[in-house]
């Protein structure tokens, strides 16, 4: 059997929920890719997309070959957007510029299985196998949700309630398809509650299934890359993989907001904290415009943290605009959460 699959190119599904640091694990891994040629397609959910530009910042020549799709949940438009847009990859006329890996960064909303199953069509399969799935998981987030015991609390990735939320129910999907976990975020925990977040995790994973304990996405890619799972012909675990044909996303919204240029940078932050604690976001992501500064600043905010960075030059053709995703359970109220960071709603 492994005979058969030597000359495929070998895929690898990076999920995980909102902010978990699925794309900072792909930026490690593209930045250490050992001479790769590397296609990257990622999906986001809202009709604007973040994460391929966050790519992009870390100038390096496998970050070239990356494809984005917004505004839909990959596991919901396999067959009009997936399957395509693998075909394009795989079957490029110039072979040179066939990849030597596939990683696809699914939205945080995304189940895995729509996706392992779409490598099975003929034309996929004769030219890809799934290396593996690896699902990456915000040490904080899970610790916050096991500690609150609230169904309710906007995290809820631990809701062991009979009605589990949208959010647990994605969580533990997700969880079921995994080959590897990446505990995500560990430095920012006591180390005595390690045991507790690796005990809730392993009862939801199948046998095998190995969990790393990681921080700012490092993981060895050597090994993310190279897990030879051939994850496809591994859905005997049916039992594990519930069947969800009516699999959709309307409990949760996405918006954008374009801001002003921020000079404050301070008083924004206190602002996007204000609006994660008193709304029901999951996350916020995006770019600001500080005025005097020859660098975009990348801004993320999950739970009741909010993490700031600049990451590269604005380029010379670029419009400087800062710009928000905003991402959470339906209903948000859009025009209260603009008022409040001062922003207008996008619309494309």
């Amino acid at each position: 059997m492994a005979s058969q699959n030597l000359y495929k190119i070998p895929a690898t599904i990076v999920t995980g929920f909102l902010g978990s640091g699925k794309t900072t694990l792909i930026r490690h891994l593209l930045e250490s890719n050992f001479g790769r040629r590397i296609a990257v397609i990622i999906n986001e959910f809202g009709d604007v997309g973040i994460d391929r530009a966050l790519l992009e910042g870390c100038d390096v020549a496998a970050c070239d070959d990356i494809i984005e799709l917004t505004n839909g949940c990959l596991c919901c438009t396999v067959a009009e957007e997936f399957i395509p847009t693998i075909e394009k990859i795989v079957y490029h006329t110039d072979t040179d510029k066939r990849p030597d890996h596939i990683i696809i960064e699914t939205s945080g909303l995304a189940l895995p299985k729509p996706l392992v199953q779409a490598f099975q069509w003929p034309n996929i399969r004769a030219r890809v196998m799934v290396d593996g799935v690896v699902v990456v998981v915000d040490a904080i987030a899970l610790l916050d949700s096991i500690l609150s015991h609230s169904p309710f609390q906007k995290s809820g990735l631990m809701d062991s309630s009979a009605h589990k939320s949208p959010i647990a129910e994605t969580f533990t999907d997700q969880l079921l398809c995994a080959d590897i976990v990446l505990l995500n975020k560990v430095d920012l925990l006591n180390k005595k509650n390690l045991p507790i977040l690796e005990n809730q995790l392993k009862s939801l994973l199948r046998n095998g299934v190995r969990l790393l304990k990681v921080h700012h996405g490092r993981a060895n890619s050597a090994l993310l890359l190279g897990l030879g799972g051939v994850a496809e012909e591994n859905l005997a675990y049916e039992k594990n993989y519930p069947h969800d044909d009516n699999h959709t996303h309307d409990d949760f919204e996405s918006f954008t907001l374009t801001l002003p240029a921020v000079s404050d940078v301070d008083v924004l932050e206190k602002s996007l904290l204000n609006v994660l604690t008193t709304h029901n976001i999951i996350r916020i992501k995006g770019f600001l415009d500080v005025p005097g500064k020859a660098m975009r600043l990348v801004v993320h905010g999950v739970g009741t943290r909010v993490q700031r960075y600049f990451d590269k030059p604005w380029r010379a053709a670029e419009s400087r605009c800062s710009r928000l995703v905003v991402i959470g359970l339906k209903g948000l109220d859009r025009c209260a959460i603009a008022t409040t960071l001062g922003g207008n709603i996008y619309y494309k």
